[in-house]
Parts: C-alpha cells; structure tokens; sequence
C-alpha cells in the first residue's frame, strides 16, 4: 500500500493520508474496516510494528497515524518521540494508564480498545476539522478560523478587541459581536500568536491596538474595563514601555 490514490472527500478537497500501526492482527483488521468506511481518510499503509512504520512515514506523506502504545523492540510512544515532523496521531490501546502521558505528546485522541466505529468517528472528525481550520488560518495571518456551534467563523484579527474566558468556553469579542467557542485560554494564545495581543489576567487576553486608557489596573477597551492580574502586570506594562 505505498501509492497514494486519488481519494476524495467534501468539495473535493483531497482524503487523509493514514497509517495504522499495531502488533495485534484482529486490531489492525478492525481499524483498516473503520478506515474503509470513513471517506475523509486513505489508508496508505498498515504495519505490524513501529520500527516498519517509522519506514513509512519516510517514504509517504502521512497526515493521520493510528498507533498502538504496547509494541515489540519500539513503543507507540517511542515512535512518536522519534519523528521530527509529526503527523496528527490517535492512539489506539486496551491500556488506559496511559493516557496522561500521551497527552503531554499532544495526541489528537485517546482510543481504549474495544473501539466501536462511532468512537472511531468522532476522533477522526475532529481531527478533520482541525486540520480544515489550520488550513484556512495559513490562507490570511490576519484572520482566524474557529468553530462555534455547528459553522466555522473567520474572525480578523483586526476586528478582535478581546478574548474573555467562560468555564470550559472563550468568548471573542469583535467590533461587530461575539463569538464562543469551545477552547482554553492557552488553545486562544496559540492562535494569537502574533505582537498584537497580550494576557493580562487568567481570564482576557487584550488586543494591545485596541487600548483607549489604562486606570488603576483596568484596561479600558471599547467602554468594557478589563482588570490587570497581579501575575501579569510587570510583564504587560514592561511590554508597553511604562516608565
């Protein structure tokens, strides 16, 4: 399975590029059958271990990798600790102690076999819609691509005054409204990542261009003041020059 073929999905917008990898012949089956039945993904490739797998994604260019962690002579783990250039991965394991670790790889997702196709497509949507709203923000760095209920939203940067923390949920406020969206603060910061923005309290994240005055430690932006945290002031007044 080394040719990549022309598969297709959405408006035509080209499949996912897979590898699954397990020393376990009935999971490699069972995934390979989920994979057959998803048609966002193409599977190029299928290895009994990692050290043949590692092979693979030399000569493929490989965007998702369904990877067992208990493997022969190279683990899951070791596997992706190896790889310079990281594909999106799922791990698939009947093991559940070790979640934590994988997660401190930044793994798509978790699977404890046995994986019901439900589970299985629930992983790979979201890996898909990830991979769509990267692709869009690469598009403009000035404008960003989140999900909010069931639409996708460009949001410029421009436009954005400021980003307001909410339980499990951010709400972007924008000079025409706002927009929440399921994520942390540090998932936001990650997309900000450009000199316009700053964090200045656990729960806002300011556009520096939006300041209309600073009083006591408030910030005022488009008559909303927003405290200044005692963790980030000499940090942000440091960045804005205060003498």
């Amino acid at each position: 399975m080394a040719s990549v073929a022309s598969c297709r999905y959405r408006n035509q917008e080209p499949a996912m590029n897979c590898i699954i990898v397990d020393d376990e012949e009935m999971s490699r089956a069972i995934i390979k059958h989920f994979v057959e039945q998803t048609q966002f993904l193409h599977l190029v490739g299928v290895c009994p271990d990692a050290i043949t797998a590692s092979n693979v994604l030399r000569d493929e260019a490989v965007e998702l990798l369904f990877l067992d962690i208990e493997m022969p002579q190279m683990s899951g783990m070791e596997l992706v600790r190896s790889l310079t250039v990281k594909p999106q991965v799922i791990f698939i394991t009947s093991r559940t102690d070790y979640a934590v670790e994988a997660f401190e790889y930044q793994v798509a997702d978790y699977l404890v076999k046995p994986v019901t196709y439900a589970r299985f497509l629930k992983a790979v949507e979201k890996v898909r819609d990830n991979m769509d709203l990267h692709t869009l923000s690469q598009q403009n760095p000035r404008d960003i691509y989140v999900k909010t209920d069931a639409k996708i939203v460009k949001v410029n940067l421009n436009d954005l005054l400021y980003v307001e923390a909410l339980a499990d949920y951010v709400i972007l406020h924008t000079a025409g409204g706002r927009h929440i969206v399921h994520s942390t603060m540090k998932g936001i910061e990650k997309k900000l990542n450009t000199g316009d923005f700053a964090r200045v309290h656990r729960s806002f994240i300011i556009n520096v261009e939006k300041i209309e005055a600073i009083e006591d430690l408030s910030i005022l932006i488009n008559k909303k003041y927003i405290p200044i945290g005692a963790s980030y002031k000499d940090a942000f007044y440091k960045r804005l020059n205060v003498l």
